[in-house]
């Protein structure tokens, strides 16, 4: 497991790595960025638990479709992308 800095870059729903954290430095303060792969609203669908596995269901169930389709790596893999979820996002 990385530091803090290194776990906090990461979308809590999908994995994508951020260009800014998406719960700033502290991982607490949300900057209600939208995430380009899921279209998770930092800071709002993903606040709880809950609301975290629910959004990811959601999500994985819809086809992982990418809200900013013209981002997607040629070769992405979900699989891949999911491993970058600290476990107590999981």
């Amino acid at each position: 497991m990385g530091n803090s800095k290194t776990k906090n870059i990461f979308c809590r729903i999908c994995g994508r790595l951020q260009s800014d954290p998406p719960w700033g430095e502290d991982g607490k303060t949300p900057s209600y960025d939208i995430c380009d792969c899921c279209g998770v609203e930092f800071g709002y669908q993903d606040c709880i638990i809950e609301g975290i596995r629910k959004y990811r269901k959601k999500w994985i169930e819809k086809g992982c479709i990418w809200d900013s389709p013209e981002n997607k790596p040629l070769n992405w893999s979900l699989e891949d992308q999911l491993k970058n979820i600290s476990n107590e996002f999981l």
